[in-house]
């Protein structure tokens, strides 16, 4: 078994490096198209832990996550484009705002239906799952470490994301065919559509070159940050990891207000999605397996809370005659994230990619914050 924190460190980044480089492989990709490349970084460190290879408890875990998550929330959000999205208008940002309260509010009534059949610590992973499900995988993994979500239950909560997220991203696009019917019934108004894409219609970024030049100073930003946000956490609020995780994503929300967002230009976010991979190693190697067995109950309880979010939109569509293009870009912003939502909305509406794209780093945005606050709901009926 390797025990030294540096070999420890080594195993970690080497089973990262081989999952994103064969994900890239031409020959590999069609293999993580479902699982994604992220389930397989949680779920191969647990089978290398469980085989004994590498310590399932070892000081260096909590320190990559209480260093290098930070860092990571910090370098995702910096590139943050606040102007760009409040530019988007009232219908667009109404939806995205409708599909986050149906998870805010779907997540503790589904712990509170399916609580006879859960586990004591479950309400946590439904607040972990609630943060992906409004921004990301980002926000899931922040809202897991600072509410202590148990490995036992946070391993079967992947399984759920995966499943129902990929599935439910499967529904919105068959949904296209049925975009004129639902309209018509919907007396939807059109305009939104061609006045959104007039607005987005140079809001996609441009090519990405990344200068290693620019690394140390974006490393500096990251640690600096880290450093500054756990310093003040220990000031603030008794040094709970949770105060951590909210004044990082603070802090790369208002440096996204400086010259510093320039450096997403040069691999900012790239090395923020390392560091966050990175973290993921350090806990799956801390699971097993033990409940992957709850994970069928879970994935009905996973559906059950995405018809509650639909349920959410739908109501606020037909209110306010917002067309299904719309209603789905939303969704998907919320339950895929800013890599799938441009895909669905393309689906729908080719002009809507770029709105897909903003609402999903909206999400980004607003998942921690929210997943955090739906955790203490979840908590208080579980």
């Amino acid at each position: 078994m390797i025990q030294s924190s540096s070999g420890i460190l080594c195993a970690l980044l080497l089973i990262e490096g081989v999952i994103l480089f064969l994900s890239e492989h031409p020959e590999c990709k069609k293999f993580f198209r479902f699982p994604p490349p992220l389930f397989w970084i949680y779920f191969l460190p647990m089978i290398v832990s469980g085989l004994g290879i590498l310590p399932q408890q070892h000081a260096i875990y909590p320190k990559i996550t209480s260093t290098v998550l930070p860092a990571g929330l910090i370098l995702l959000l910096i590139s943050t484009d606040m102007k760009a999205i409040l530019k988007l208008g009232r219908p667009a940002l109404l939806m995205m705002f409708a599909g986050s309260a149906g998870i805010m509010f779907g997540a503790p009534l589904v712990v509170w239906i399916f609580k006879p059949w859960l586990p004591a610590e479950a309400w946590s992973g439904f607040g972990a799952l609630s943060a992906s499900w409004i921004g990301g995988s980002a926000n899931m993994i922040a809202v897991k470490e600072a509410i202590h979500t148990p490995d036992a239950v946070f391993f079967p909560m992947i399984v759920v994301d995966t499943v129902v997220a990929y599935s439910w991203m499967g529904l919105l696009i068959l949904l296209e065919g049925f975009q004129k019917t639902y309209d018509r019934w919907n007396h939807s108004d059109l305009r939104v559509v061609e006045e959104l894409a007039r607005k987005t219609a140079a809001a996609e970024a441009g090519p990405e070159k990344t200068r290693f030049q620019f690394l140390p100073l974006i490393l500096a930003v990251a640690f600096g940050g880290s450093w500054i946000s756990n310093k003040l956490a220990d000031v603030f609020g008794n040094g709970s990891f949770a105060w951590t995780i909210i004044l990082a994503s603070t802090l790369g929300i208002l440096l996204s207000f400086t010259s510093l967002r320039k450096l997403e230009r040069h691999g900012a976010s790239k090395v923020g999605y390392l560091f966050l991979f990175l973290v993921l190693t350090s806990i799956g190697a801390r699971a097993s397996l033990s409940g992957i067995f709850s994970a069928p109950l879970l994935i009905v309880a996973g559906i059950a809370l995405v018809l509650v979010h639909a349920v959410f939109l739908l109501i606020v569509s037909r209110i306010t005659r917002i067309p299904l293009c719309l209603v789905a870009t939303a969704s998907q912003a919320n339950i895929g994230g800013p890599a799938s939502a441009p895909i669905v909305a393309a689906a729908y509406e080719p002009a809507l990619a770029p709105v897909g794209l903003l609402l999903g780093i909206l999400g980004n945005v607003m998942g921690t914050y929210l997943g955090l606050i739906t955790s203490q709901l979840c908590k208080l009926v579980g």
